[in-house]
């Protein structure tokens, strides 16, 4: 029966990545908006606007650059996720739920999919660091990468969650761009905790992508104590808050199939 569960996660898995590849348009549009949106914000807001609390030494250019990849793997995500309603109108996903595969296994390979859609353009992203004058290291690159991965995990358990009792994608785009643009905006991707009003300030702190924003900010900046997060635990805490919250989506996705019938 594991083996079976196994080979059905990585079903699962191979197939997100070969939807992709008959499909690249959407990815590659969810790579290029997010940074038409760094080049043209950043740009025009770099000269003219620096926000309160903002680290010293680094410009608004080199401060948007994290929040915009971890906007990379959002769009991603929503673009992936959006399968599983797919799925259900066309029936792939009433076969798959009767199939003899446990319903953890089934979301563990549609979650890997979609963080491997969501990890590839994202590092495609990374390379274009040194635009925003951000000086890469072998440790930068890697642990960013890693906090990447954990991100696009999150994002991507997160939509599930949503997908599994979503039946249009009408609905489905509506509620996650409700859900994720918001706690995307409170992550600190446009303006530091330090510099928020109060009221902001806590709602940022209760965001737990504001974690995995100041994670990538610290390790991108690593060995640079100019682009710390301010007022945010240093990038192993805040690893592990951003790890800890994505193994929660998880369980909560597979909750949410455990209830799903085969429609």
């Amino acid at each position: 029966m594991r083996h079976w569960s196994a080979l059905g996660a990585f079903t699962l898995w191979l197939r997100e990545i070969t939807r992709f590849r008959r499909q690249r348009s959407r990815v590659i549009g969810s790579f290029l908006q997010p940074l038409v949106f760094w080049l043209l914000l950043g740009a025009g807001l770099n000269a003219s606007f620096r926000p309160a609390g903002m680290p010293a030494g680094i410009n608004y250019f080199q401060y948007l650059y994290p929040g915009f990849i971890v906007l990379v793997l959002l769009f991603t995500a929503i673009f992936s996720t959006i399968s599983t309603v797919e799925d259900r109108r066309e029936g792939f996903l009433q076969g798959v739920l009767v199939a003899p595969i446990s319903r953890q296994m089934i979301v563990i390979g549609q979650a890997m999919g979609g963080t491997t859609l969501a990890w590839i353009p994202s590092c495609i992203f990374l390379v274009l660091a040194p635009l925003a004058g951000i000086k890469l290291t072998l440790t930068a690159v890697v642990v960013s990468a890693l906090i990447m991965a954990i991100i696009a995990f999150s994002l991507t358990c997160i939509g599930l969650i949503i997908a599994w009792r979503i039946e249009s994608t009408q609905g489905f785009h509506a509620i996650m761009n409700l859900i994720l643009i918001p706690i995307w905006l409170l992550s600190g991707a446009f303006w530091p905790l330090s510099g928020a009003p109060a009221a902001v300030g806590w709602l940022m702190r209760l965001d737990p992508l504001t974690y995995g924003v100041a994670a990538l900010r610290a390790a991108l900046y690593f060995g640079h104590p100019s682009g710390a997060a301010n007022s945010l635990p240093s990038v192993i805490p805040s690893t592990l808050i951003a790890s800890t919250f994505a193994l929660t989506m998880y369980l909560l996705a597979a909750r949410v199939a455990s209830r799903a019938t085969s429609y």
